[in-house]
């Protein structure tokens, strides 16, 4: 994210007195630049030139010698009665009469490090005397700042604030990637100015191409063009001699650097730094006596290799682009990655005093697909892959080369290298009516001609088409949209009115869609919230879940690009990440948890094609995109939820119910009532990550398993932290879905007679699944000679012991019959009882509990 000075932007552009930060970013975002955030002043609170008048070293037990100092800092700012403040100060380059920089009390550093008066080795220091680290300036600690070796000769009690820089906002903005001109003062001044009418001066306009002498020897030889684009049609360098490269740079520079988000390193790098972010042009200073005549432009070849200034060494691709040389006696080297990196064997030292200062236009699709590919994103690679300005290189090194000698007392030869095979762009034929037609603003021929003028365009022609040639700097306007947009943001977003067309009958949400929302709100009703987690995971999280080394679950899809090396597969099944979820909230304090997610897995065949690998650069064809979604995995839609904890809490009603698996089974039947499909439930034991006795598997009536519910495995639950005897469900949305017959659910008319209660214990064989024998149940019940009566079947005790005997089990079941024409008398709920008995004892030898 460019960050943007007000001091530096006002170099380039008019700016009105007291701009503050929050109104440049009111100003920009009517041009299309967002505020990403407003960083504050590095100093706050007062900081003043002083001068010290006293300086006394005072040993100390420690070994240490300190400063007691009575430092001049103003009338405004001495102690009552004017006599200068007394100071502590550790530091010994600084005498007598010295100008230094005083935090005085009420004062705060960047840390934050607040100053206040505070008693230390004898004394009360009433304020610091500050060096450049603690400014935030540099790295020197040792040693305060002495105004006097900065060439600085103010006043005492001037502001120092403003003197440094220190109290300045710093505006971080948001750049579009068509847009890439904005990662400069140029190009920021630029915008400011169509915002405001302000009066911009361009600092990047070409040089006059006057006759130089050749300069150092350029050869540019790309023999694999991507997509017919040469990797590099401009190459300027130029030879600047007896340069302390090492030096520091500046202090003005310095603090400017740090303001836009980079570390001052010295001289020959910061000012090929200071450049880049001034004007928007990369650029790279080479040791020349460690390059050698010709530096050539080429392709990698196959198994070369190149040690970067990172210091890593990369295995390079025959699409990367690179800079080499030929040293006499050692063949072709490699030094730097072309528009991303430079190599260490070239780089400025501690000996170096002669540099090749070089400046490039390079091809945006190759320095993107070599910066993605050895994971370099750097400064300079996220400018070239917008498209940086190809009449800049010449103007951006006699700019670095005028700032190598100003300050590191060098001499510029007279020759220079510019190798230009940079061509014209086509204009642009636009239809003077077009913006109009298609924003929906009546724009005239001639406001259209005055935006696009205003932009840098020239513009030919008055009547109903214009020809219009973009400027070198918008490699982005290639076609008539792209100059629509153009005035449409500098005539006003806000001029554009917003208009909403009429639907159409008949359209809206599917039948799908609609299920899905519904199954959203019945969960969200039953207490569960809704989450929404990546569709990330890796190897270690499917570990934990006990998923077999054999589980279809295990064959995912792997990114070639993962957000995190640590998850680069997508995920099969939504209990990976939704567990993952629920366990972070866990760790959190959040011991009650429920939640559940609506969302897409991804399950790779075994004998899925092969994704066709697609050109870049140009529209693949139809056959390529037919064989791209032929090669894309199912993607099923899938319901999943976590409960953990306690289920009801606790209160004066009673000691709270926690969570158990007909919670999770209940859940999943609630999206299955929802959608309409009636759930067939039977155990399992065989499914990761559940409990073997405590999981359900859930079927529709043909037999099709759509999902899993019950407990979690307890050692699940201790991989992932969470509370015990958690429980969690899984549903295939999609297969559900598709079990419909797309008729809408009728609803039961409510009966106005009153209900009838029967309640009936079973006592059946302990084996025997609760389940099976509420089905049973429910058909008796619907055979009785009362017919289809029940409204409701609900088990609400289950009991164990003597009085039903050793291996037998007691199971407690409500009734609610109801009939729609009538009210039931006793003969018929009786003989619901006894059909429901008669039915129990049929299929499980089940008896009435005396």
């Amino acid at each position: 994210m460019p960050r943007v000075p007000l001091t530096w932007l006002a170099e380039h552009v008019e700016t009105p007195a007291g701009l503050t930060a929050e109104q440049l970013a009111a100003d920009l975002v009517r041009v299309g630049l967002e505020e990403e955030a407003i960083l504050p002043a590095a100093v706050t609170g007062p900081l003043v030139v002083g001068e010290v008048v006293e300086r006394t070293p005072e040993p100390q037990k420690n070994g240490k010698t300190i400063n007691w100092c009575r430092v001049d800092v103003g009338a405004e700012h001495n102690e009552p009665g004017g006599d200068p403040r007394g100071i502590v100060c550790g530091a010994h380059n600084f005498d007598v009469g010295d100008r230094v920089v005083v935090a005085l009390p009420g004062a705060v550093l960047p840390g934050p490090f607040p100053i206040a008066s505070r008693k230390t080795y004898g004394h009360v220091s009433d304020g610091m005397i500050c060096s450049a680290r603690e400014l935030g300036l540099g790295e020197d600690h040792d040693g305060i700042i002495v105004l006097s070796t900065l060439g600085i000769d103010v006043p005492v009690g001037t502001d120092a604030r403003e003197l440094l820089g220190l109290g300045e906002e710093v505006l971080e903005i948001n750049v579009t990637p068509d847009r890439g001109y904005c990662f400069s003062m140029r190009g920021v001044a630029r915008e400011f100015s169509h915002s405001t009418g302000a009066s911009f001066t361009d600092p990047g306009l070409p040089v006059p191409t006057d006759e130089r002498p050749a300069g150092f020897a350029v050869e540019l030889e790309d023999d694999a063009p991507i997509h017919d684009v040469p990797g590099c049609d401009r190459f300027v360098a130029q030879v600047v001699r007896g340069v302390r490269a090492t030096d520091p740079s500046p202090t003005w520079m310095q603090r400017r650097l740090q303001q836009a988000g980079m570390r001052p390193i010295n001289l020959a790098v910061d000012v090929t730094n200071y450049v880049m972010l001034d004007l928007g042009q990369p650029m790279h200073a080479y040791d020349l006596a460690r390059v050698a005549e010709p530096i050539v432009v080429r392709r990698a070849r196959t198994g070369e290799s190149l040690r970067t200034l990172d210091d890593v060494v990369r295995t390079l691709d025959p699409q990367d682009l690179l800079v080499t040389d030929s040293p006499a006696g050692r063949g072709e080297r490699i030094i730097g990655l072309a528009g991303v990196m430079g190599g260490g064997d070239s780089e400025v030292g501690d000996a170096t005093s002669d540099l090749l200062v070089e400046a490039a236009h390079w091809d945006p699709v190759t320095v993107a697909r070599t910066a993605r590919r050895h994971k370099l994103p750097s400064e300079a690679a996220k400018r070239y892959e917008r498209g940086v300005d190809p009449q800049l290189p010449r103007v951006a090194v006699a700019r670095a080369v005028a700032l190598l000698v100003e300050h590191g007392g060098g001499v510029a030869d007279d020759g220079l290298t510019d190798v230009d095979r940079t061509v014209v762009p086509s204009p642009i034929e636009l239809p003077a009516d077009l913006p109009a037609r298609l924003v929906g603003v009546p724009y005239t021929a001639d406001e259209v001609s005055a935006t696009l003028t205003e932009i840098g365009c020239e513009v030919r022609g008055d009547g109903d088409v214009l020809h219009v040639l973009p400027p070198t700097w918008r490699p982005d306007l290639t076609v008539g949209v792209d100059l629509v947009e153009e005035v449409a943001r500098l005539r006003g977003y806000d001029a554009i009115p917003s208009v909403v067309p009429a639907a159409r009958p008949g359209l809206g949400l599917t039948a799908g869609q609609r299920t899905r929302r519904s199954v959203a709100r019945a969960l969200a009703d039953a207490g569960l919230v809704e989450v929404l987690s990546y569709p990330f995971v890796g190897a270690d999280q499917l570990d934990a879940l006990a998923i077999g080394p054999d589980d279809d679950r295990r064959r995912a899809a792997r990114l070639l690009n993962p957000l995190s090396d640590a998850q680069p597969l997508m995920r099969t099944d939504l209990l990976t990440t939704l567990l993952d979820t629920a366990r972070r909230n866990v760790a959190r304090g959040e011991s009650d948890v429920a939640v559940f997610e609506i969302g897409l897995v991804t399950l790779p065949q075994p004998d899925a094609r092969v994704a066709p690998r697609l050109p870049g650069g140009v529209r693949p064809s139809d056959d390529d995109l037919a064989a791209l979604e032929a090669a894309v995995p199912p993607q099923p839609r899938r319901v999943a939820g976590v409960l953990a904890g306690q289920r009801e809490p606790a209160g004066w009603w009673g000691p709270g119910r926690r969570v158990d698996h007909t919670d999770a089974i209940a859940a999943a039947q609630v999206v299955a009532d929802v959608v309409g499909v009636p759930l067939g439930i039977a155990a399992d034991d065989a499914r990761a990550p559940f409990h073997p006795g405590r999981c359900a598997r859930l079927a529709t009536a043909d037999g099709t398993v759509v999902g899993y519910a019950g407990e979690l495995h307890p050692n699940v639950v201790t991989a992932l932290g969470l509370p015990a005897r958690a429980a969690a469900f899984e549903v295939d949305l999609d297969a559900l879905l598709a079990a419909t017959d797309g008729a809408p659910l009728q609803a039961t008319p409510v009966s106005t007679f009153p209900v009838a209660k029967e309640d009936v214990a079973l006592v059946v064989d302990a084996d025997v699944p609760a389940r099976d024998v509420l089905d049973a149940v429910r058909v008796g019940a619907a055979a009785s000679e009362a017919g289809d009566v029940v409204e409701s079947v609900r088990l609400f005790d289950v009991y164990t012991g003597s009085q039903v005997g050793e291996g037998k089990k007691s199971l407690a079941v409500a009734l609610r019959l109801r009939a729609a024409d009538r009210t039931l008398t006793a003969a018929e709920t009786a003989a619901v009882r006894d059909a429901v008995v008669a039915e129990a004892g049929r299929r499980f030898g089940a008896t009435l509990r005396a």
